[in-house]
């Protein structure tokens, strides 16, 4: 009898245990709100890296490639970009002559076995200013060309460069992803925004190397050039503080080229899919915007319909992504809400049954930073979302993480995506720490105004917050939020399930352990586009 009961023991620590490595689902939820307090001693490592740091300076002579860069173009094609030349940065600047060097990328599938070469094309852009004492800029050669006829799941190699010259690139290998369909998924998708250029920024990217993804998506403010004066020097985490007779919001172009030489290990192998966020926005003469962000990075904007580089979307296995800009034209009359609704039209769910959106500042949001300040853009395009069912929905612009219960217009909801936040990347502004419903830190109506389009504030109708601009406590809609650095993966593991795991740069030493983990659920039978679903109120 003694050895029984023992036996019975230790079979209920084993089941405790059990379930205690039991990762939830979305189909335990609605969750109560839960949150992490924030860590003081994370706010340290934000200091910018200085451009002569090992991973920030140039190491190839002119006419050699550097900043190399890959994105998707279409399951069977990708894009290779690069720079060569060198920059300049002064009161007069001359372009280069993007002509004076070819674009050519030259690739097989055995190492320097290379049985097939593209060209593409190539060009300059400026950043200029009309005021007394701002130095211009202007751009070494830029290089995007497109390789196509790639077979899926196949390791390539390849060099990029102007081979009349003897100006190739070292040789790089990248894996294409699978063909979209319901059984084939990416290995692994790494999510991260807001990254910059800080120490934090090294841990989160090394920390993404680690996870080994096959896919990025950047969710928007990549570089923070444009916390500094055009001269240089030091930044600020705040631009308008530390320099408040600036004439305009001037930018550093150089750290752009920084950035590029920092992630050219990981992008020269892994594609990288970006989007815009208010950091690329960088105005300058003639009321020109967003010059370098649509110079330098190559989208799949033609390939999906759009006409525009701020939206665009594209399949990488069993899962469709919309990449939407927040800082253009998003209302019903505009052009990126027509193509939208044409996109989804056209999604197949027995093919890519996963549909994922991605966009800079999140519709939901309970941090005082940034709160409601997207308010228009999703009372215009929540419902498009909603009724084609997508599934998860990411985005950056509030520096913490947090993941909401499934949600739509502000209600509980089990067929809303599941919205996640997570503009951790690590850069100069450092993490935000306030909740909009802490005692004192819900914003003013003045607040959080959006740098591109309009303010539609909102009063709750319902809940704790009934009458009111903020609530009382952590809403409903919000699940789970901790303001750490780090980034986010998804592991897509068939037509129903995908692992969601955010990565805490702290953890990044330790095995096995997340700042948050949760399988998140389709459910394509009930969440149909026509089927009738009842909201769930955790409060009532």
């Amino acid at each position: 009898m003694k050895w029984i009961c023992i036996a019975h023991f230790l079979l209920l620590i084993r089941l405790i245990a059990a379930d205690h490595r039991r990762i939830p689902t979305t189909l335990d939820g609605p969750f109560l709100p839960v949150t992490r307090r924030f860590d003081p001693s994370l706010r340290r490592g934000s200091d910018d890296l200085p451009l002569d740091h090992p991973r920030l300076r140039k190491n190839v002579s002119s006419n050699f490639p550097e900043q190399i860069a890959l994105a998707i173009s279409t399951p069977s094609s990708m894009w290779v970009s690069w720079v060569t030349g060198d920059a300049q940065i002064g009161q007069n600047v001359t372009a280069l002559d993007p002509s004076s060097i070819a674009s050519e990328v030259w690739y097989g599938k055995e190492s320097e076995k290379y049985t097939s070469v593209r060209r593409g094309f190539s060009t300059v852009y400026s950043q200029l200013y009309p005021f007394e004492g701002l130095l211009n800029y202007t751009s070494g050669i830029v290089h995007h060309v497109k390789i196509d006829g790639l077979e899926p799941e196949t390791r390539y190699y390849y060099r990029c460069g102007d081979s009349s010259i003897s100006a190739l690139s070292k040789e790089h290998v990248f894996k294409t992803l699978p063909v979209p369909s319901k059984s084939s998924y990416p290995h692994r998708i790494a999510i991260v925004g807001d990254l910059g250029l800080t120490s934090n920024s090294t841990t989160t990217v090394d920390h993404m190397v680690k996870n080994d993804p096959s896919l990025i998506l950047m969710l928007g403010d990549l570089t923070y050039a444009n916390q500094y004066r055009t001269t240089g020097g030091k930044g600020a985490s705040c631009f308008s503080c530390a320099f408040p007779d600036a004439p305009i919001r001037e930018t550093y172009q150089p750290r752009w080229d920084g950035w590029g030489r920092f992630m050219e290990p990981l992008t020269s192998r892994v594609p990288m899919m970006v989007i815009e966020g208010n950091h690329e926005i960088e105005p300058q003469v003639s009321g020109i915007t967003f010059k370098s962000y649509l110079t330098r990075f190559a989208v799949p904007s033609a390939e999906s319909g759009s006409n525009s580089s701020f939206y665009y979307s594209f399949n990488a296995g069993g899962v469709h992504f919309l990449m939407l800009g927040a800082y253009v034209d998003y209302n019903a009359t505009g052009a990126q809400y027509a193509w939208l609704k044409e996109d989804l039209s056209k999604v197949d769910r027995s093919v890519t049954p996963w549909l994922v959106a991605a966009w800079h500042p999140p519709w939901y949001n309970s941090y005082a930073s940034h709160y409601q300040e997207f308010e228009c853009m999703r009372q215009e395009m929540e419902h498009l979302l909603y009724e084609h069912r997508v599934d998860v929905v990411f985005s950056g612009h509030v520096h913490a993480y947090e993941r909401m219960n499934r949600v739509y217009n502000y209600t509980l909801d089990p067929c809303g995506p599941v919205y996640i936040t997570v503009g951790d990347g690590g850069n100069i502004e450092k993490v935000d720490v306030d909740h909009a419903d802490d005692p004192g830190k819900c914003p003013s109506a003045g607040d959080n105004i959006p740098e591109i389009g309009g303010v539609c504030r909102l009063n709750y109708s319902s809940g704790p917050a009934e009458g009111k601009f903020c609530w009382n406590t952590q809403p409903e809609w919000s699940a789970f939020r901790e303001s750490s650095f780090g980034h986010g993966t998804l592991e897509v593991t068939n037509s129903t399930h995908a692992l969601w795991t955010w990565h805490r740069n702290q953890d990044m030493y330790k095995d096995d352990i997340h700042g948050d983990q949760i399988y998140i659920v389709r459910q394509p039978r009930a969440c149909s586009p026509t089927a009738k679903v009842a909201s769930v109120s955790i409060l009532s």
